[in-house]
């Protein structure tokens, strides 16, 4: 444990960001589970709602700084391609 009182404020501060940080990942976990539950239903429509969604709730945690942005990129970029697979086949 830190002795020093600033060292302990940042051990505060570090633990409320990881909370927060925490809450933001589950966040996009969620978005995405949710748009992949619409593509394997097969639902074209809802899937493209879901996806503006996950895609939304992607680049506000990646300006955040909970993701790179390449990550974040590549996250939306992968959703993309389920969706337009989906609407190819139908």
């Amino acid at each position: 444990m830190a002795n020093i009182k600033s060292a302990k404020k940042r051990i505060n501060v570090i633990k409320r960001k990881s909370a927060e940080n925490k809450s933001i990942r589950s966040s996009v976990k969620t978005a995405i589970r949710r748009f992949n539950e619409a593509v394997e239903s097969g639902d074209a429509t809802l899937a493209s709602e879901k996806f503006i969604s996950a895609e939304k709730t992607i680049y506000q945690a990646s300006s955040k700084n909970v993701f790179h942005k390449n990550n974040a990129s590549r996250k939306v970029s992968n959703l993309e391609r389920k969706l337009n697979n989906l609407k190819n086949v139908q």
